[in-house]
């Protein structure tokens, strides 16, 4: 008898080898994928070079193994599965300017994926999709897309426009890139500050969807939100401007509220309802400190008073004992700032806790009277809350049944059924 454990079989061996796969799929896809087009200079063939490599690791791995480095072995087995292909394609049809000859020169791929070259491939991939050839809509769902990988459903949503019509400007924006041979680089220091407005807003889209989720069974998706926060730390170090500080202040001091924001079952709770020990302290310190950096500057732009109002919700101890005055009062300066119905919504969501809610009902009234935000679930939210508050029942349970209708978030259906079913007893 012998205390020898029986080698795993082949069945075992293969599923930890697709485990392996799909778990370097979710975590470093996008981040092969710009490094694929770093070396490929073509969107529309690193994404097909992605797909032929973790197709060959789903094959191979089970058995030979998964290397060392998955990573660098999917970055190299996509660039040879290009060229293979590009060699196939040159008898059929013609080629960009040298690129067979490019991509074939240094046949010694070792260095295709190098750990310290990541963020730069990243940067350069955004700063190509943000570049100012394009619209500004076309840059912000080109980056979502090829950046960070979401669906174009996802992206219509952020844009509140058809999924087609979408599809359709991400194929306009890929052509213009390759057509008017816009280079995959991080632009020069002159250059740099006039590109980094869209790139902010972009960083922002993409922290909006991972902390409130367009759809789905979760509230959040932390992939997102810890993606976006990430991109924004790479911003600060590379070109530390107001506005970047600003926009990393306020996605750290937003985010620092994720483990208060649902119950242990998945369920909304809404900041006036969450218990603020669960804040994350080191977000909000480090946030603190970069609005305070921002301020110092001078130079006040939208990121940075929407993150002066975080850094309010965050020093309050309580919903009650919040300084809604000078919430109001920066809302006011953000409404000067950048003019929107949203911050209209949210600037009369303080007005109501400021001066009571029949005053903010007053203000959201008249935004939905001038036909704005109509189909905007969260208008109708805190529409119903109020009238909910002032005991005008019937016409807040219109208003849960109308943001009921609008919303395609498992958590937020949850929270408004549970306040329908509360006004019925």
């Amino acid at each position: 008898m012998t205390d020898d454990k029986p080698e795993a079989g082949p069945d075992t061996a293969a599923r930890d080898a697709r485990d392996a796969a799909d778990t370097v799929y979710r975590s470093d896809s996008r981040q092969i994928f710009a490094t694929l087009v770093r070396l490929l200079g073509d969107f529309d063939l690193a994404e097909e070079a992605l797909h032929e490599a973790f197709t060959a690791a789903l094959e191979q791995w089970p058995r030979d193994g998964v290397p060392a480095n998955p990573r660098a072995w999917l970055v190299s087995t996509g660039r040879f599965k290009a060229i293979d292909a590009i060699r196939r394609r040159k008898r059929l049809e013609p080629l960009p300017d040298d690129l067979d000859e490019r991509l074939v020169a240094d046949p010694d791929d070792s260095a295709a994926w190098d750990e310290g070259s990541v963020p730069d491939d990243r940067l350069r991939l955004i700063f190509t999709c943000c570049h100012p050839a394009l619209s500004l809509d076309a840059q912000v769902a080109l980056t979502l897309r090829e950046v960070c990988g979401l669906t174009t459903e996802e992206i219509a949503r952020a844009f509140l426009t058809a999924a087609p019509t979408l599809a359709q400007r991400i194929v306009r924006a890929k052509a213009k890139i390759r057509n008017a041979r816009i280079p995959y680089e991080i632009p020069t220091a002159t250059d740099l500050p006039d590109r980094l407005d869209a790139v902010l807003r972009v960083v922002y889209l993409v922290f909006n969807e991972g902390y409130s989720a367009s759809s789905g069974g979760s509230l959040t998706r932390s992939d997102l939100s810890g993606e976006a926060i990430r991109v924004g730390r790479l911003l600060v170090n590379l070109l530390p401007e107001p506005e970047a500080l600003g926009l990393l202040a306020l996605m750290l001091l937003h985010d620092s509220r994720r483990a208060a924001r649902t119950s242990p079952s998945g369920e909304l709770i809404l900041l006036d309802d969450q218990d603020r020990s669960l804040w994350n302290r080191d977000y909000i310190t480090e946030g603190s400190a970069l609005v305070e950096r921002a301020l110092a500057s001078g130079q006040i732009g939208a990121y940075t008073v929407q993150a002066a109002i975080a850094v309010v919700h965050a020093n309050a101890p309580s919903a009650a004992a919040t300084d809604w005055a000078q919430i109001v009062a920066l809302y006011d300066l953000l409404t000067r700032a950048e003019p929107s119905p949203v911050v209209e919504l949210n600037r009369a969501v303080a007005v109501a806790m400021r001066d009571g809610p029949a005053a903010g009902l007053a203000l959201i009234d008249a935004i939905l009277g001038r036909g704005q935000l109509s189909d905007y679930h969260l208008a109708h939210a805190a529409r119903a809350d109020l009238c909910r508050r002032l005991g005008r029942i019937a016409e807040a349970r219109a208003s849960y049944e109308r943001a009921l209708s609008l919303t395609q978030q498992e958590p937020e259906r949850w929270f408004l059924e549970r306040r329908l079913a509360e006004l019925k007893k």
